[in-house]
């Protein structure tokens, strides 16, 4: 009997230590912890979880819409804010010349304090004056700077690449050397397909205008490859004029530039801009051209710039080819 009720009081202390004697004798419900949840999410197992339903696949042509929507917001114009009260009109000067690549505000204030910078004609010396950049004519030392809405570009044009900005063939042509810019850019002039050299690239309509039109006669400058021998008034026949189908061809300039046997490298000027127009007066001379390289137009120099590679010009680039054509 001793033993028995031995075996009962272990019996006890164990059953005592349970978690649901515990809960019976307290009288609280389970803390979340202590609950035991079954295969189903019951009593007596773990939770299982819940399935996640998967995402509808969207079209290609719907997420091109979201794109474009997404784009065309973005590309609105920034709406005009009123003035406040007694706010004057412009922007200051020093901001204008350093967003045209001077230097820093402060390097061009002191251009202002020299009394290199004029606006419309008037030199100013006096900081803090306002100007419009898109009205007002701004110049330093002289030069004409470059509106920031403004693009010029230089190319070194490869032989065999179309002088267009496109091309129905599929060729290569200009317009794949500036792709993806923010505004259209056109060609100034043109070069040949097998021509090489400068070539310019510009959104100024009346830049370029003028760079081509035979009033203003830019000057271009151009090497030619040819095989000798040549005569010694080979230079004066071209400067007197050759005779062409469509009239008389002069150049402005002619010198021999290299000679190795009867290689000829020869350095032909003019300021006309005909259609192959080199070739034609040295093919008619009696020396056709085997390579041709156009090196300056204008003020511009090729230089050692290399072939395929595009260009920004600098303000002071811009500013010669302005007071070029008088502008």
């Amino acid at each position: 009997m001793r033993s028995s009720g031995n075996n009962s009081n272990r019996n006890h202390r164990g059953a005592g230590n349970s978690r649901d004697d515990k809960q019976k004798r307290t009288g609280r419900p389970p803390r979340p912890e202590e609950r035991r949840y079954g295969k189903q999410g019951g009593p007596g197992g773990p939770a299982k979880p819940a399935r996640k339903r998967p995402a509808p696949a969207r079209s290609r042509e719907y997420d091109a819409q979201i794109e474009e929507r997404n784009r065309a917001r973005h590309d609105k114009p920034a709406p005009k804010l009123p003035k406040t009260h007694g706010e004057p009109e412009g922007e200051r000067l020093q901001k204008v010349l350093a967003r045209a690549g001077l230097g820093s505000r402060r390097a061009c204030e002191e251009l202002i304090d020299q009394a290199r910078v004029e606006v419309n004609g008037k030199i100013v010396t006096e900081q803090g004056r306002r100007v419009d950049p898109d009205k007002d004519e701004i110049k330093v030392d002289g030069l004409t700077i470059a509106s920031q809405s403004y693009l010029f570009f230089a190319l070194n044009k490869p032989a065999g690449v179309v002088a267009s900005m496109e091309d129905p063939e599929g060729r290569q042509c200009l317009g794949d050397y500036v792709q993806n810019r923010e505004t259209r850019l056109f060609h100034v002039g043109r070069l040949d397909t097998e021509t090489e050299g400068l070539i310019l690239l510009t959104n100024h309509g009346e830049l370029a205008h003028r760079l081509t039109h035979p009033r203003y006669g830019v000057k271009k400058s151009y090497l030619a490859a040819i095989r000798g021998p040549i005569p010694r008034d080979l230079g004066k026949r071209l400067k007197d004029g050759i005779k062409l189908e469509d009239g008389y061809a002069r150049a402005d300039h002619f010198k021999v530039v290299e000679n190795t046997g009867n290689n000829y490298l020869v350095e032909v000027s003019l300021h006309e801009g005909r259609k192959h127009i080199v070739r034609r007066m040295l093919a008619e001379a009696g020396f056709p051209v085997d390579k041709l390289v156009r090196t300056h137009f204008g003020p511009l120099a090729l230089g050692s710039q290399k072939s395929g590679w595009l260009r920004r010009l600098t303000n002071t680039e811009v500013g010669q080819l302005m007071r070029e054509v008088g502008l």
